[in-house]
């Protein structure tokens, strides 16, 4: 694994100070599959963790696969043994929905917040989420929902959030999530050439309500892409 500490903290101060008394919620996202992104946000939010005066959590939509979870497992010697599943919603609420809905034995709705869980990360004060997709049945699917009330009640538990997006050609959840994001960093491979869709997903993230915060240039590069004016003004 790379050592990104140095980026991480560049990153980190590029953001700026958050509102006082007021968690922040950082969305990570990439353009195009492959760029990086889960990398960047788990370093982040490992980054984070060590400075947060409370918590951090580490929100993976990719729900089906749960990569975060699954990488922070297999590299508990880098970041710390994962604790026993906990309730990841404060309060009962939860940024999706599964359809259609399971029934437990007494006839009532499963609630879709059980299908998600939180593991604390080693000793350190960060939390990663896992989809419990072996709790889906037969025809059921999960969706992101356009609402803000998880992001609210998570706030009261922790100084950071990080959540990280796949890419829109895979999925529509970074733009549904958008407005109830405080920043969304935009992950860029260094050396790539082709900036349409970088550029096209930072103006579908503004037109959805979201805030374009920056750039992250993923590879080590010597000097700034030329690029960079052309997609942030």
């Amino acid at each position: 694994m790379v050592d990104l500490n140095a980026e991480m903290a560049d990153l980190w101060a590029s953001l700026g100070a958050p509102a006082a008394g007021r968690a922040r919620v950082i969305q990570v996202v990439a353009a195009r599959r492959g760029e990086g992104t889960s990398t960047v946000a788990r370093e982040l939010a490992w980054f984070a963790a060590k400075r947060a005066g409370r918590s951090v959590w580490l929100v993976d939509l990719d729900l089906l696969a749960s990569p975060q979870y699954l990488a922070v497992r297999d590299e508990a010697e880098r970041y710390g043994a994962l604790g026993e599943p906990a309730a990841a919603s404060p309060d009962g609420s939860i940024f999706f929905t599964v359809q259609p809905a399971a029934h437990g034995p007494d006839g009532q709705p499963w609630p879709d917040a059980r299908y998600l869980s939180a593991h604390r990360v080693g000793s350190a004060r960060w939390w990663v989420t896992r989809f419990r997709r072996e709790g889906l049945k037969g025809r059921q699917g999960v969706h992101i929902l356009p609402t803000g009330d998880y992001w609210t009640a998570l706030r009261r538990y922790a100084d950071v959030i990080i959540v990280d997006c796949p890419s829109p050609e895979r999925s529509q959840a970074a733009l549904t999530v958008a407005p109830f994001m405080d920043q969304t960093v935009l992950v860029v491979a260094a050396d790539e050439a082709d900036v349409r869709a970088p550029a096209q997903l930072r103006d579908a993230i503004t037109a959805a309500g979201g805030t374009v915060a920056g750039i992250f240039f993923n590879r080590v590069t010597v000097t700034q892409p030329g690029f960079l004016k052309a997609i942030l003004p």
